[in-house]
């Protein structure tokens, strides 16, 4: 199921999106636009995976986890 999405207006290097049927604004970088995009232009919007940002997020994630079970020991070697 594609999302579609129109190009509402311009804000300087902004784009503001109108998405899906309840028209959710979407504020995007102009320069990620396709060439030729203008106010009016309808878009699917496409879905992919960040691979950046999820090694880092499951990195932070794993390195808090860390800490809490150093933690746990530790309260529990005190008891």
């Amino acid at each position: 199921m594609a999302i579609k999405g129109v190009v509402d207006r311009f804000e300087g290097d902004l784009a503001v999106l109108l998405v899906g049927e309840d028209e959710t604004e979407l504020v995007v970088p102009r320069s990620e636009l396709p060439a030729g995009a203008a106010e009016g232009t309808w878009l699917r919007l496409g879905l992919e995976v960040d691979q950046r940002a999820t090694a880092e997020a499951e990195e932070r994630i794993g390195d808090k986890m860390s800490r809490l079970r150093q933690r746990g020991s530790r309260l529990a070697e005190g008891d």
